[in-house]
């Protein structure tokens, strides 16, 4: 197959123009709605620092020169929105507080390695009490001396609630002044001061890219978890949370119903406070083999559709990243209101995803970052046509890549996939 040279119809308009127009694009297909075109998104990752020749470290650790990188990026595949290295990893507020669960190029691993997060049982069966007592509590004084090596101190903290009410709260500042104690608090502070640099280096970035008419990417938002994925992930491992489904099903129940309604204000309270109606969820244990059908629906997908409809009541957007293969699981997601979530789909067969859930939500994904890595121009030209043609038609689909890291990534096979999106995924 000869592939004719791509003209780019956005040549010759302003960022303005260009700005408006991918925007309307983006909200359309998120809405169900048919745009001009099928939108597509960049999830490049270390991808820049792969094609600009500097370290993986480098890029996370030098604001200017992603800036940089990134801006190129754009300007030469011309997308309609991209996005770096996810603005929710910053290794120097993991590294303030000494961070068990993550590892950062050059902190961890060499300067070229890739962000990991180490799970680990953080939380023990026996602290499902404490936990649905009090989270707040338990997570201060037991769960963060666990997994933050600078915040040990706290474990030396009296119950919270002893020092929460009224002026008598005042007697107990003293006992803060503690050597562990004072020295898990300045290593919070310096968290804090680490986790505002990365925001404010967030919000310049979006700010650089639409003054070049590229929009903010759907997933730049608040970020919360599946109840059961919170359970998991973070507190109980995976080990752990499966052993609870048989040993003690009632108390995850308990403490997933904390974790559902924590989650659920701190989303709406962000929201607020932003002006930003979107919410970013994804999902790590839910897909196809973690668990039966019945469980899934008792542990996981009760909770996560709660979690979900509290959203939309509140005017959030969810944008869901059903990650591992969901192809078992559709006809559960054909039960969310139309046209107010967003469905990303790593692995799932995307044409069934279509088919059973195309007039419910917008679908994210369907180009495996396989094809774009050890694919032929030819490849990956004839299956972004057919992703055009069978999952792109009547609208409500934004094509990007399966998965949100595109490192190792052929840039002139990405753009042959973005110029041919363009090219035939024009609603006529």
């Amino acid at each position: 197959m000869t592939i004719q040279p791509y003209t780019d119809p956005d040549v010759g308009k302003t960022p303005e123009q260009l700005f408006a127009e991918r925007s309307k694009r983006v909200q359309d297909a998120m809405q169900l709605k048919r745009p001009d075109r099928i939108p597509v998104i960049l999830d490049a990752s270390y991808m820049p620092a792969e094609m600009y020749g500097v370290t993986r470290q480098e890029q996370h650790e030098n604001e200017e020169k992603e800036l940089e990188m990134l801006e190129k990026a754009a300007l030469y595949f011309q997308p309609d929105s991209i996005l770096g290295i996810f603005p929710f990893t910053n290794w120097e507020a993991n590294a303030a507080v000494g961070d068990r669960m993550t590892k950062f190029p050059g902190h961890g691993f060499g300067p070229d390695g890739s962000y990991q997060f180490q799970e680990g049982e953080y939380m023990k069966g026996e602290d499902y009490d404490a936990f649905i007592e009090d989270p707040a509590d338990w997570s201060i004084r037991k769960y963060w001396p666990r997994v933050f090596t600078e915040l040990e101190g706290l474990a030396h903290l009296p119950p919270l609630g002893n020092a929460a009410f009224g002026c008598y709260s005042l007697l107990y500042l003293g006992g803060f002044t503690a050597p562990p104690i004072a020295k898990a608090f300045h290593a919070l502070a310096r968290a804090i001061e680490a986790r505002a640099a990365a925001d404010g280096r967030m919000i310049r970035t979006m700010q650089r890219l639409g003054a070049l008419g590229f929009v903010p990417h759907p997933i730049a938002v608040a970020v919360i978890e599946a109840p059961f994925d919170l359970m998991s992930d973070t507190l109980r491992g995976m080990r752990g949370i499966m052993t609870d489904l048989y040993r003690r099903p009632e108390k995850l129940l308990a403490a997933q119903e904390k974790v559902l309604r924590f989650e659920l204000e701190g989303a709406i309270d962000w929201s607020r406070a932003t002006g930003i109606n979107f919410s970013f969820i994804p999902l790590h244990r839910g897909s196809d083999g973690f668990m039966s059908l019945p469980q899934f629906e008792k542990f996981y997908w009760s909770q996560l559709k709660t979690l979900m409809l509290g959203l939309v009541d509140a005017g959030i957007m969810p944008v869901v990243f059903y990650e591992g293969t969901w192809n078992e699981r559709l006809k559960y997601l054909a039960e969310l209101p139309k046209g107010k979530t967003v469905g990303w789909f790593q692995s799932s067969d995307i044409f069934k995803v279509k088919e059973i859930v195309g007039d419910t939500m917008c679908i994210m994904g369907g180009m495996p970052n396989s094809i774009l890595q050890a694919g032929t121009p030819e490849k990956v030209r004839e299956f972004t046509i057919e992703l055009c043609k069978k999952v792109g038609k009547g609208g409500g689909f934004i094509m990007t890549t399966g998965v949100g890291e595109m490192e190792g990534c052929k840039p002139e096979l990405v753009k042959v996939w973005v110029d041919t999106t363009k090219e035939y995924g024009v609603y006529r």
